[in-house]
């Protein structure tokens, strides 16, 4: 890799922005579990959120707000706060001299900004400008197993429906899921205040806005990043989104169509080896993976593989992943480390 891609050979300065939120509590998890080399941590939030106390490394370290001098001699951004935030800061960031790895939506689709899933495109980073985009966390989940299937035989149509826990949409999803659910046991009709419905004993279509071809936004963005990533413009994938009442860790139910008949045994070794990826299933016993197999794991499990009945060329698979951690914090934190000098 091209030494100007890479972050300085020496321990660095890192700034978390959106350090309060679920996201950037599990950046301070990861950075210190993979040992990342860090000289300085600066913990940035609103200004609501400043003055919060978070531990790392044995450190207690004050959360402060953000300001236009908050990223001078930084040496890495890891943005999690959302795409207005992300949009506002950016030119301060880079102008700065800070790598950014924004997790927001704002510019995966920029043709001159990276996406990267570290396990498919680990090549894209070095291609970056000062900003690399972490894709959707559904993405995430689904690239892991497109990738080396599509590598081995070309993909022509991928039809998903994810099941996506209240983790998706943040730290307060999650506390309102655990809260409306006593209310029901107890016999209080639920009335939710950070989603449009509430999501206890409950379910619905994903709530991010509706596109003029009436997916939402969230079906649009795996349909977009998928191809982006796989680099595979036209490829066929159609997502339906749906939220469901997990606290953390997102499902999906994946039909792939390939140009022919995908050996099922084949699929089976691929996927056995496939960076990122395990296979938990047991057809005695029906048991497949569940979103409690994977919360708090890296791994995304994959399982119930299967001959698609109706169609001699697709397979049928079943996986989950923690979103807030592969689906997010972790894949940041891999792609700063594929930027990071090898020690010789």
């Amino acid at each position: 890799m091209n030494p100007q891609f890479l972050l300085p050979n020496r321990p660095l300065t890192v700034a978390i922005l959106g350090s309060s939120g679920a996201v950037g509590k599990e950046l301070l998890t990861l950075l210190e579990e993979r040992s990342f080399p860090i000289e300085k941590l600066i913990l940035l939030a609103s200004h609501r959120s400043a003055g919060g106390i978070q531990s790392f490394c044995e450190n207690e370290l004050k959360v402060e707000e953000t300001t236009k001098e908050s990223f001078e001699n930084v040496d890495l951004v890891l943005a999690s706060a959302g795409g207005s935030i992300s949009r506002k800061w950016k030119d301060k960031i880079l102008s700065s001299g800070a790598l950014m790895i924004d997790n927001s939506s704002a510019f995966r689709m920029d043709e001159n900004v990276p996406l990267v899933v570290p396990e498919v495109n680990p090549v894209e980073a070095s291609k970056h400008k000062g900003l690399i985009a972490n894709p959707n966390c559904t993405t995430i989940l689904l690239a892991l197993v497109l990738s080396p299937l599509t590598r081995h035989i070309p993909i022509k149509r991928v039809v998903v429906s994810t099941y996506q826990s209240a983790s998706g949409a943040g730290a307060m999803a999650m506390e309102e899921l655990g809260k409306l659910s006593q209310e029901v046991l107890d016999g209080i009709t639920p009335k939710s205040k950070v989603l449009p419905h509430s999501l206890a004993f409950n379910l619905f279509l994903h709530n991010s806005p509706l596109q003029s071809n009436n997916y939402c936004e969230e079906e649009m963005k795996m349909v977009n990043e998928t191809r982006k990533i796989l680099d595979d413009p036209e490829l066929s994938l159609t997502a339906t989104c749906v939220r469901v009442p997990v606290f953390r860790a997102h499902s999906e139910a994946v039909n792939i169509e390939f140009t022919k008949p995908f050996p099922l045994k084949e699929a089976y070794e691929i996927l056995e080896f496939a960076p990122g990826v395990e296979i938990l299933e047991d057809f005695g016993n029906n048991r497949f993976p569940m979103p409690l197999d994977v919360t708090g794991r890296d791994p995304i499990s994959v399982g119930r593989i299967r001959q698609d009945i109706s169609n001699p060329n697709a397979l049928e698979l079943w996986l989950c992943g923690d979103q807030i951690r592969k689906g997010a914090a972790l894949n940041a934190v891999q792609i700063a480390e594929l930027l990071l000098p090898r020690k010789s």
